[in-house]
């Protein structure tokens, strides 16, 4: 099959989403399709390479020129509707890779709406956030409370505050609007978890979708073995074993929360935080914490070895958890949060524990369970590492080559329910 990736990132621009496009279009060249991946110029970068048997195209939008709009300036994203430019991009890049399916992932797909039907493709869109209905993508409420749902007026004042107030308004209503044209115009949803078509109403809606999770790849073992290339970054670990928090430093992701429940532990081993900063990073750290900044992929991965277990806090609902899962991969059980995809991979008294999100005594007495039973720490690990292995590559793609084929072959593609990885 010809298959086209549309991404708004991609490596070397590093997150959850970019990581899973890139072994995606990987697994599938490996598996004798022909595939390339579409994505946004940023500085420094060329406008065509290959990426070992993948194609990348980096296509240039009006809206990313408007550098004063974007606070950070190596994530200029796509906007929310149709950009003229990059959908003349797009259109050469069909023209010359002539896709069977394109495959989109976040809202760089707007820009190929309007050359759906020209292009002759199905079109397959994976949402790995909840972009249909909230323009922070996260469903919480001015960034403290989970969102009870979309009204126009709670929602304004949200993404007011989020964007500021005109480019709040216009971003508001072209992501309404472009998301009522998407559900007409996409042939297959893809979610990663039920939380992600639940919280995008895709089930309310009735728009055929199925649930396919990310999973690790070959690759990911293999970074992990490469120990020599990532020596800089672990020479700053502790030497005692320690506790392990990945992620932006987010507000979202529960660092808060796991700031003061750490501070109520006595004697506890080093809380190490690995991740970017964000506009509402905390400006303190908890005594005994190293926060050592963004890693490489392969780096975070040789982390997991020196952890006793992972953290994953979240107050907001997470949509798959790929942090989770790789430190289970590696053996070491987790602490999460009982909500959204996390309640999808960790098994709670199984593979680890899951808590009440945002509740501080909780996080803390699960953490002082763990550090003062090691047995209990052992077994939860092996069975971590049994679960993760239901997420490999070899399992999950052919999900994908299958719906791709299926669509293809004009089955019908009624709505599925959570499949058993």
């Amino acid at each position: 099959m010809r298959i086209l990736m549309l991404a708004q990132f991609y490596p070397p621009t590093i997150g959850g989403e970019e990581q899973h496009v890139r072994a995606l279009s990987a697994e599938l060249a490996a598996r004798g399709h022909r595939v390339a991946v579409a994505t946004l110029w940023h500085e420094g970068l060329p406008d065509f390479e290959r990426d070992g048997a993948v194609r990348v195209y980096r296509i240039k939008g009006t809206v990313q020129r408007l550098h004063r709009l974007f606070t950070d300036q190596g994530r200029r994203h796509a906007p929310p509707l149709p950009d003229p430019e990059l959908t003349l991009a797009l259109r050469r890049v069909v023209a010359v890779e002539r896709p069977q399916i394109v495959h989109g992932h976040n809202w760089l797909v707007h820009s190929f709406l309007p050359i759906k039907r020209q292009s002759g493709a199905k079109l397959v869109m994976t949402l790995h956030d909840f972009s249909m209905v909230c323009v922070q993508k996260n469903l919480l409420y001015r960034d403290t409370v989970l969102c009870s749902g979309p009204a126009l007026r709670k929602c304004l004042r949200c993404a007011a505050d989020h964007y500021g107030a005109a480019k709040g308004l216009v971003t508001f209503a072209a992501n309404r609007a472009a998301a009522r044209f998407e559900r007409g115009t996409v042939d297959k949803f893809l979610v990663v978890s039920q939380a992600t078509a639940t919280g995008n109403s895709l089930p309310a809606c009735g728009v055929p979708y199925e649930v396919i999770p990310n999973f690790l790849t070959d690759s990911d073992a293999a970074a992990a073995g490469d120990y020599a290339e990532y020596e800089p970054y672990l020479e700053r670990l502790p030497d005692e074993p320690y506790l392990l928090f990945v992620g932006d430093l987010r507000r979202f992701k529960g660092i808060e929360v796991l700031y003061r429940a750490y501070a109520l532990l006595d004697d506890a081993p080093p809380l190490v935080i690995i991740g970017r900063e964000a506009p509402d990073t905390p400006a303190y750290l908890p005594r005994n914490t190293r926060w050592l900044g963004g890693w490489p992929h392969g780096a975070v991965l040789h982390a997991w070895g020196g952890a006793l277990f992972g953290l994953a806090p979240s107050i907001g609902i997470e949509t798959f958890g790929l942090v989770a899962l790789e430190a289970m991969a590696r053996g070491r059980p987790v602490i999460a949060s009982k909500i959204g995809g996390l309640a999808d991979i960790v098994v709670d008294g199984e593979t680890g524990l899951l808590l009440p999100p945002g509740d501080v005594l909780a996080l803390r007495d699960g953490m002082q369970r763990l550090l003062e039973d090691a047995p209990l720490r052992e077994q939860m690990g092996a069975a971590a590492r049994r679960r993760a292995a239901c997420f490999r590559a070899d399992r999950v793609v052919t999900r994908f080559e299958e719906t791709y084929r299926a669509l293809l072959n004009d089955e019908s593609a009624a709505p599925a329910q959570v499949r058993s990885a």
